[in-house]
């Protein structure tokens, strides 16, 4: 089976590179945008060998799983273009939904960039931009996910989607992940439609109203996950009642919160 793109990705102009192997979906798309390269475009492969996450921790795809980027060229501000990881969880969850068909498998979104199965991460993603020539902002997002397989020692328990049942392919979700993307990206709007890229990611976040302890480098904001802002900032509400906004961090929910993320 090869990787396709899915028929509303087609008519909003997507374009589509697929490897075999390669180190990262996410530097092969911005070295593409260091050459000239506009997008919107997709980077695709079922095996990642020199992958990255957040705070460049190591992101290995084994053969099977998902690393999917796409490269979009917009003319936004830095923080503005932040918001598209919420349209891109919400991309992600869509289309789940859609493979899973009629499967009880409850997907979220945990703050501010994991897709999760349960208590488990099933999908990671990484925005990554930089300003271009003209002027424009080169962004690259970046989309993992556990097809066959999940990284066993993590700070937050992975699973995959075999682990939990689904026979599903890279290839299938891709279809499906390049189709919800152009709908999200389409809401998202330039960072005109977050409103509403907010209000359908918090009918899906995890933990939301819950207790919650959010480390920030060497400081850790417990208190309740209130929402988010419209900046995408976490509002975290503490014992005292002051509502803070979290831009960044390492999140962990449940009454165990604070012993954990200390």
């Amino acid at each position: 089976m090869t990787f396709k793109l899915g028929p509303r990705a087609i008519s909003a102009g997507y374009r589509l590179a697929s490897f075999d192997q390669i180190g990262s979906t996410n530097s092969e798309a911005m070295a593409r945008a260091h050459t000239g390269e506009r997008g919107p475009m997709w980077f695709v492969t079922t095996e990642q060998i020199a992958g990255r996450g957040r705070r460049q921790r190591a992101w290995i795809a084994p053969r099977g799983n998902l690393a999917a980027s796409v490269l979009e060229t917009l003319n936004v501000a830095p923080a503005t273009a932040a918001t598209l990881g919420f349209a891109a969880g919400l991309a992600q969850a869509s289309a789940l939904r859609a493979v899973a068909g009629s499967a009880s498998v409850a997907f979220s979104l945990k703050w501010p960039n994991d897709v999760l199965a349960g208590p488990a991460k099933l999908c990671g993603i990484l925005l990554e931009a930089e300003v271009q020539p003209d002027g424009r902002l080169a962004v690259v997002v970046g989309m993992g996910t556990n097809i066959v397989g999940a990284p066993e020692g993590t700070p937050t328990p992975a699973t995959s989607l075999k682990a939990l049942g689904l026979e599903i392919s890279a290839e299938e979700l891709f279809t499906a992940l390049s189709d919800s993307w152009a709908e999200c990206q389409a809401i998202w709007d330039q960072g005109r439609g977050f409103g509403e890229i907010r209000r359908r990611w918090l009918a899906l976040a995890a933990g939301l109203g819950q207790p919650v302890a959010v480390r920030t480098g060497s400081a850790t904001v417990s208190g309740i996950f209130d929402t988010i802002d419209d900046t995408g900032c976490m509002i975290v509400q503490t014992s005292t009642g002051n509502r803070v906004p979290i831009s960044a961090g390492d999140v962990h929910f449940g009454v165990a919160a604070s012993a954990r993320a200390g």
